[in-house]
């Protein structure tokens, strides 16, 4: 049985080629929008770090009407850290739309989200997004597509699938890209027509897979999914089926369908809607609600497994306590747990302290993007370097290895493939693009991508782009160089002044300003050299009764470097931490006595 009125579809596509700008251009043409309203660019777009980042970070759900026709939309993550958000919405749709810049082609992600697409044998809708573009290539980017395709042997239905051009920005798709479309119809009768109705037996006993959890503060916990079979309405008892096997009863409170950026109370919906249902108390991702006659859990959505790990602890520097509310293992604990409720590709275990957590997670985003949430929560807790997990196979240790494309000008090639060289990358591809532009493809261990990034940009004076994302396993490649530069370390506890950092600056540069407060063992800035050095920041001028020409001069510093959260987890060395504050980001040494320190490397020596 297949219901005519309704189709569920999600966008699919590589980091910012357009997939939240076309929701919106579809959003305003199918009405939701009032004449008057005013409406922001990237509407999908809700929380903070989202607009801050200007990157999708949640999997999101929208519906609109087109000829009396339902269709379900799921808006998903570009950057393949949020791989697990892909993952987990495409049980809910029948088709995608595989969104490619028409300047960049294929990237990483695309490759990534159309391999897993592809596996779940749905329907694909190629359209290439920013034909407006200057130096668009739509003709060269749907023959890479194809090829893509046919390297991911796709079947000759799925080779087979239709082309729309389209500019979300300017609100119109066409199908020949000569000639510009006036409006989104040419993509909704794409929809329409290719992706095919959602199936299932509406009379059979219910069936639903939960694929994301939201939260009310009225209503409480919120299932989000589709329901595959039979029907769903408010007041019906359901069975939750775990994943450990356990089921547990349960009664739907509440039931919404999503139109627009709204969620609408709906009295039922059976197979193929997309609702939202509450009371579902314990529910989590994965997991199947059924009639309480008949029993089917469906398999558990297979998601990808982390590769980085980092550990999370009590902040026990000189200042804690003074700027977060929670700062106690209590809630380091409590707040990992609630987190692992809606973020499917996390895992956190517990050490032998008891004031420190193992948390696993996809790349340095994925995990920088949980503790910039938690700070800004006001948390406060210490992180440690990032970590690689490896694996053991057939008695082989194995290792975690990405694919990586760097874009870079002709004249810094030569410096780029030195470098990865040295990181264990082999090149699988190296072709000119436009504009005196080269892409590099090569296949690296993921501990070597970590601190890549800032020596990419120095190398090629900022105009580098990299992207990766996780290949495989491959048996370990054998040690890769760690950083080459060490830190400039605070000498006693006070408050950092210009003369003080004037002599500083001579060692390397810094990551502090005048009047920044300090504490012994703290990490102030880099080191030129190999090696860490010990600097007084708080050391005072003296004043004495001589005078010289030119002695009194005005101290000019060098403007510090302000570091960001990613930019501390690639610089932090082993026998390094983060604090992490709801006002401050400070790198510190594990052990914060100069002497001790001292005493433990002539020890490790």
């Amino acid at each position: 049985m297949q219901r005519e009125n309704l189709r569920n579809v999600a966008i699919i596509a590589h980091v910012d080629h357009g997939k939240t700008t076309l929701v919106d251009a579809l959003l305003r043409q199918s009405g939701i929008f009032r004449d008057n309203e005013r409406v922001v660019d990237c509407v999908m777009d809700s929380g903070d770090l989202e607009r801050e980042r200007g990157i999708t970070i949640l999997s999101k759900n929208t519906g609109v009407t087109y000829r009396d026709i339902k269709i379900n939309i799921v808006d998903t993550p570009g950057h393949a850290d949020f791989g697990g958000e892909v993952e987990r919405v495409m049980e809910m749709v029948d088709g995608v739309l595989l969104l490619v810049d028409a300047f960049e082609g294929c990237m990483p992600q695309t490759r990534f989200v159309l391999k897993k697409a592809l596996a779940r044998n749905l329907k694909p809708i190629i359209v290439v997004n920013k034909i407006d573009r200057p130096n668009a290539r739509p003709y060269e980017v749907v023959d890479e597509v194809l090829e893509l395709f046919m390297d991911l042997d796709a079947t000759d239905e799925q080779l087979d699938s239709p082309v729309v051009y389209a500019s979300g920005r300017d609100g119109y798709a066409t199908f020949d890209h000569e000639a510009p479309g006036v409006d989104m119809t040419p993509l909704f009768d794409r929809i329409v027509s290719h992706v095919p109705a959602p199936a299932g037996d509406a009379d059979a006993p219910l069936q639903m897979v939960v694929s994301s959890i939201d939260y009310d503060d009225y209503i409480g916990r919120i299932a989000i999914g589709r329901v595959n079979r039979g029907g769903i309405s408010q007041g019906q008892n359901v069975v939750i089926c775990g994943k450990d096997g356990k089921t547990q009863n349960a009664k739907v409170t509440r039931l919404y369908g999503f139109e627009g950026l709204k969620r609408v109370e709906v009295q039922s919906a059976s197979a193929g809607d997309i609702i939202c249902a509450a009371g579902l108390t314990g529910v989590s991702i994965g997991e199947t609600v059924c009639a309480p006659e008949c029993l089917e859990p469906l398999p558990f959505i297979d998601i990808d497994e982390p590769t980085l790990t980092v550990t999370f602890s009590v902040n026990n520097a000189p200042f804690a306590g003074r700027e977060g509310d929670y700062v106690t293992s209590r809630h380091l604990k409590e707040r990992l747990e609630k987190e692992l409720e809606t973020n499917v590709s996390l895992k956190v275990t517990e050490t032998a302290s008891p004031d420190a957590f193992d948390v696993a997670g996809r790349g340095e985003l994925h995990l920088s993007i949980l503790i910039e949430t938690m700070r800004r929560q006001g948390y406060e807790f210490m992180v440690s370097r990032p970590v690689v997990l490896n694996k053991t196979i057939d008695g082989v240790l194995h290792e975690p290895i990405e694919r990586l494309v760097v874009d870079v000008p002709d004249a810094y090639t030569g410096a780029v493939m030195e470098k990865l060289g040295s990181r264990r990358a082999e090149m699988q591809n190296m072709r000119p693009i436009n504009q005196g532009y080269t892409r590099l493809e090569f296949k690296i261990p993921s501990r070597g991508v970590i601190g890549y990034r800032n020596e990419l940009m120095t190398d090629t004076k900022g105009t580098g782009i990299l992207n990766h994302y996780l290949d495989g396993y491959a048996p370990y490649k054998g040690e890769i160089p760690t950083r080459q530069r060490g830190s400039l370390v605070a000498f006693e506890t006070g408050e950092a002044v210009t003369y003080g950092l004037y002599n500083a600056q001579e060692r390397g540069r810094l990551f502090i300003g005048a009047g920044t407060k300090v504490y012994e063992g703290m990490v102030v800035g880099e080191n030129a050299r190999l090696g860490d050095v010990t600097v007084n920041v708080c050391k005072k001028k003296h004043i004495t009764n001589v005078r010289a020409s030119g002695s009194d001069d005005a101290l000019r510093l060098t403007p510090h470097v302000v570091m960001s959260l990613e930019n501390c987890l690639e610089f932090i060395g082993d026998d390094e931490l983060i604090e992490v504050t709801p006002e401050n980001l400070r790198i510190r040494k594990r052990v914060l006595n100069s002497e001790l320190r001292a005493k433990a490397r002539s020890k490790d020596k």
